[in-house]
């Protein structure tokens, strides 16, 4: 294809409300370094992470309720910013050093992205987050994180993987989630909720989700075993001491509930809080049950390759609650706020 000078896209230009987001038509478009490759953006979902960077939500202050403005890796966010980690697109430009053969494979964005040539591997770039994502029609991506899939779902349902999905992938395979184990999943009907849900059956686990009651059988439908009422008192509901691991998105204040139905050497893992951030720890209950708490961040080695072998092989499902135009981000974020939506709200950028 013959590639435009221009495109539109969505630039961020500061922490605040939905009025810091500007939908231009005359954004350059950005031309592949050495070792990158160009992207026509066929597609981008809508995060957690997107309206938490905007708000300026992230950032450790010492606990106070207050936040920094902080990017996931914990750098002063830079602006403008074109945000969106949830890519699906085509190769149809390449950097120098990066075989010409890639233009015209579709591909799906790793968005956790280890910095060339640094040892540490939880030192990361954030695809829409350190650096310029999907909200556009174009954009470039690091070689080794443009993963090429091959399955017949269209692109706004493989834009509902990647972020989702690796994140709740990782909580797994960081708990060590086996067969047969019983899992716990909080906020079943969102977008890692319910990835994690499949994911842990695609395992063998036997899968409890907690979702709102107009929301049971969606969950149902992604394979859960059982689903509780958002709001249901956990030990009266599972009896205490009786889940192996649970795999949380809310926290919240009645976090103190999920410590009580693991059972003794269980695992807690989260990568999550949209109930809040802060909770109560009897850390008596930590050592003296031999639990293990994981958080999840930085994705393990191999975890996003395995996720598109799931995706070919169509092992889990794509859950599309409805799709935008990319010039009506605001309003697919206020829906995504209101929180009733199963699965992924995804923008569409002009073809």
């Amino acid at each position: 294809m013959t590639i435009p000078k221009t495109m539109s896209g969505v630039l961020l230009e500061g922490h605040g409300d939905l009025d810091q987001l500007r939908y231009r038509d005359d954004l350059a478009v950005p031309t592949p370094a050495e070792g990158e490759v160009l992207v026509r953006v066929g597609a981008c979902a809508i995060n957690n992470t997107d309206i938490n960077t905007r708000t300026g939500w992230y950032g450790d202050d010492g606990g106070d309720v207050e936040h920094t403005g902080e990017t996931w890796a914990g750098q002063a966010m830079a602006f403008p910013r074109i945000q969106g980690a949830d890519v699906c697109g085509e190769i149809v430009a390449v950097g120098s050093s990066i075989d010409a053969e890639r233009i015209g494979e579709r591909i799906l964005v790793e968005p956790c992205m280890p910095k060339p040539g640094v040892t540490d591997r939880f030192d990361v770039h954030y695809f829409g987050s350190e650096l310029d994502g999907g909200f556009a029609q174009f954009v470039c991506v690091p070689e080794i994180y443009a993963h090429k899939i091959d399955s017949p779902l269209n692109d706004a349902e493989l834009a509902s993987f990647p972020c989702s999905y690796s994140t709740a992938e990782n909580m797994l395979t960081r708990a060590g989630v086996k067969a047969g184990e019983k899992v716990l999943v909080t906020g079943a009907s969102g977008g890692v909720g319910s990835a994690a849900v499949q994911l842990a059956r695609r395992r063998g686990a036997r899968v409890t989700a907690v979702a709102g009651a107009s929301k049971s059988h969606a969950v149902f439908n992604l394979g859960a075993d059982s689903v509780i009422p958002r709001g249901s008192q956990l030990a009266e509901a599972l009896g205490l001491q009786s889940i192996d691991v649970v795999i949380d998105l809310v926290v919240g204040t009645d976090w103190p509930d999920l410590i009580d139905v693991l059972k003794r050497g269980g695992r807690y893992a989260t990568a999550g809080a949209i109930a809040g951030p802060l909770v109560v720890l009897d850390v008596r209950k930590l050592y003296l049950k031999d639990l293990s708490f994981y958080g999840g961040t930085v994705l393990d080695p191999g975890v996003f390759a395995n996720l598109v072998t799931y995706i070919e092989a169509g092992e889990i499902k794509p859950l599309v609650a409805k799709t935008f135009p990319l010039a009506e981000i605001a309003d697919a974020q206020d829906l995504f706020l209101e929180k009733k939506h199963t699965g992924k709200i995804v923008l569409i950028p002009p073809s």
